[in-house]
């Protein structure tokens, strides 16, 4: 396994990861300041307000992308798939 090949491998695993994990991340960050604002405004300092709306958003953005991550994760794992000669050679 050449140094090249390791580093293109280091690459892709963590561009696909942070493809597939920024919507959600992204979602509770928006969320999170917004409820923060809120709270900011009105002086409610209830955890629960912060955390539910967080949950619900990252919920619903999983659900609503779930194709396009897994196809981002099959096109990964096809990668890896073919790969595999170059590495063992």
């Amino acid at each position: 396994m050449t140094e090249e090949l390791v580093m293109e491998l280091a690459k892709r695993t963590l561009e696909t990861a942070l493809l597939v994990a920024a919507p959600m991340l992204l979602g509770g960050l928006v969320i999170g300041v917004a409820v923060s604002l809120f709270q900011a405004v009105t002086s409610i300092q209830d955890m629960t307000l912060a955390f539910v709306p967080k949950i619900l958003t990252v919920f619903v953005i999983t659900l609503a992308l779930l194709p396009w991550m897994l196809s981002v994760l099959a096109s990964f794992m096809t990668f890896i798939f073919d790969t595999i000669p170059r590495a063992v050679y």
